[in-house]
């Protein structure tokens, strides 16, 4: 009896240390798993502020790419230093082209920050660019899009030459159906 009493008290023992491994063990998963979560919502936290400061920093760079134009808008002499056309444009077309780069810019900041959906980008292009001044600032600046490829910009501006193609080509004066809208992914 004497050797079933020790057994019994080693095989308690023996139960006893692994219950409170395992225990200790559950313990440690479960404080890492708190650490984890712990860090994943501050990742969280740092990547929704760092989209707000990129929001902040279009917007902010928006405001001094529009106060840069108004400032050539209202100076032909500082319109001469701004832009450069590669074809002669008289100061009225300069003041007319530069509005226009400011209504294209603006509407691809609203992209870029999240406030239009490819598809919405798409359909507001296509009727700014109904304008015969909007289309003429598009042709004198092909050269400065030239160097965009590979960049988002490029590849918005490739969607907007191959919608002035479809446009062009259109049999229809219903120009607001024309052209296929980008689907967005």
């Amino acid at each position: 009896m004497g050797t079933k009493s020790v057994g019994l008290r080693r095989f308690q023992s023996v139960t006893a240390a692994g219950l409170g491994m395992v225990a200790g063990v559950i313990a440690a998963v479960t404080a890492q798993r708190n650490a984890l979560d712990t860090i994943n919502r501050r990742l969280e936290r740092l990547e929704e502020q760092a989209g707000n400061q990129q929001r902040a920093n279009l917007a902010m760079q928006q405001r001094q790419h529009w106060e840069l134009l108004s400032k050539a808008i209202d100076d032909p002499e500082l319109a001469e230093v701004l832009v450069h056309y590669g074809v002669p444009v008289s100061d009225q077309q300069r003041r007319q082209y530069l509005f226009a780069n400011a209504l294209y810019t603006n509407l691809l900041c609203y992209y870029r920050i999240g406030n239009l959906t490819l598809d919405e980008f798409f359909m507001h292009a296509r009727g700014m660019f109904q304008n015969p001044h909007v289309r003429g600032y598009w042709e004198a600046t092909r050269n400065h899009r030239a160097s965009l490829k590979g960049t988002e910009e490029g590849e918005l501006s490739e969607l907007i030459d191959d919608l002035l193609e479809q446009l062009d080509d259109a049999d229809s004066d219903e120009w607001w159906v024309v052209g296929t809208p980008p689907t967005d992914t």
